[in-house]
């Protein structure tokens, strides 16, 4: 009994300095994090008079507290929605449109993190103010909340900022993820993790994307989850309902086989140029969307290239049916060019950038190839599965899955239908959120 009394104590003793040495550690790592946010506002201040991206990223966020308190009114209801850039904005608009209309009597604030989100939808249908998202500092952070006191926050996806979460978890504000994915793997999922995972706490609820990205939290006790899906099937069937037209791209088309190449790096333009260098036919024709518009790379792709081409922003109704191939030079268009695509080719997979969107070409019930880097992305495995998309690891490769699409109506029509089934299958993740959130108004 004696024995048994003592190791009790001592079982105890274990317990409170287990818990006081990581609540010692998670302040430390809560310290460390702040300096360096602090270190990085400072650093940043420094080297934007050397660096012309540094300078606009700092720039950026210079007047949004005065914007904020410009443009923010007391006597209104706030809702802030964050989201990175302009990819999780097309994922989570599905879900901003039912806010927006559950909740007419508050206006929204939208914030992005980069400027490629900021710059292409900075004037949307969803928010009353757009601006950029400050530094996470405690400072930065403060002043930001206290401005917009919103009734509630969304982030969507991967974001999470320590500060901003914590601050809204100490203002009882009701804050949601939408779409997360959470994966073993993750950094705070690992023992160095553990300050990280104390901040998930602060979501009000977690709406995740698949069944084992609940697994993953509730191993960690974040029980407060509920599987939504992915709102990109949902924001990309609503493609087809948007005004598709791009001035003269039909004349451009007329009647050929239109292969539309979207967001291509380097890598996947060396391909693209090499096939139609080497397979050039007045029965085709292509449209190559750059991810970085930037004319110099631009005019190099231009002159690299045999066929007779064109700027998109110097096609009109005159030249358009003496040119096969165009070349695009403005951002925001990409969804509505895949429209006009029998063959769609989908950039970054060749090279190590990222991967970029399948399921906006694929939603118009056209094919899609893409280079053979695809980890992360569980819909493309499965739709290389089902052979709606192919992927190619090598120029041989994409030359013989391009022409083999080129040449086969059926092939194409068929690997069509694949994909917009698979997409129209996964619909519904916004209504989900919806129901969630009408039962507790």
């Amino acid at each position: 009994m004696i024995l048994c009394k003592n190791n009790k104590i001592q079982s105890l003793k274990v317990n409170i300095f287990t818990k006081y040495y990581f609540s010692r550690v998670l302040d430390h790592m809560n310290i460390l994090y702040n300096l360096l946010m602090n270190k990085v506002e400072i650093t940043l201040s420094i080297l934007k008079l050397f660096n012309v991206k540094i300078k606009q990223f700092v720039n950026e966020r210079k007047n949004v507290i005065k914007t904020l308190e410009k443009e923010i009114s007391k006597n209104e209801k706030y809702i802030w929605i964050h989201v990175a850039s302009l990819g999780e904005y097309e994922q989570g608009l599905p879900v901003f449109e039912h806010v927006k209309s559950l909740y007419k009597n508050h206006k929204i604030v939208l914030s992005f993190f980069s400027s490629s989100g900021y710059n292409v939808r900075k004037n949307n249908k969803i928010s009353d103010i757009t601006v950029y998202l400050p530094i996470d500092t405690i400072k930065n952070v403060n002043k930001f909340l206290d401005i917009i006191n919103p009734e509630m926050a969304f982030f969507v996806k991967y974001e999470f900022w320590p500060n901003y979460l914590k601050s809204l978890y100490k203002r009882n504000t009701p804050t949601y993820l939408i779409s997360g994915v959470f994966r073993e793997n993750h950094w705070f999922f690992k023992f160095y993790g553990s300050w990280m995972r104390k901040v998930l706490g602060s979501f009000t609820h977690f709406f995740v994307q698949n069944n084992s990205s609940k697994k993953m939290l509730s191993k960690f006790n974040l029980n407060n989850c509920s599987v939504m899906g992915d709102s990109r099937y949902d924001r990309v069937m609503e493609l087809l309902n948007q005004n598709n037209e791009v001035l003269f791209l039909k004349e451009f088309k007329n009647k050929k086989t239109c292969i539309v190449a979207g967001s291509t790096w380097e890598e996947d333009d060396d391909l693209i140029i090499k096939f139609i260098n080497s397979n050039s036919s007045t029965n085709n024709c292509w449209i190559i969307a750059p991810h970085q518009i930037k004319l110099k790379y631009i005019k190099k792709i231009q002159s690299q290239i045999k066929l007779n081409s064109i700027l998109l922003s110097e096609l009109n109704f005159e030249n358009s049916q003496n040119v096969n191939l165009i070349i695009v030079d403005s951002v925001g268009l990409l969804t509505k060019l895949y429209s006009y695509a029998d063959i769609s080719y989908v950039g970054g997979g060749m090279g190590r950038s990222g991967l970029h969107n399948t399921l906006e070409p694929a939603v118009y019930k056209v094919p899609v190839v893409i280079g053979k880097n695809f980890k992360n992305f569980p819909e493309v495995s499965q739709l290389i599965k089902l052979n709606g998309i192919i992927s190619v690891s090598n120029y041989d490769s994409f030359e013989s899955k391009i022409r083999k699409l080129i040449q086969s109506h059926n092939m194409r029509k068929e690997m069509g239908e694949i994909n917009f089934e698979y997409i129209k299958s996964k619909v519904g993740a916004s209504k989900k959120v919806m129901i969630y959130l009408n039962e507790r108004k």
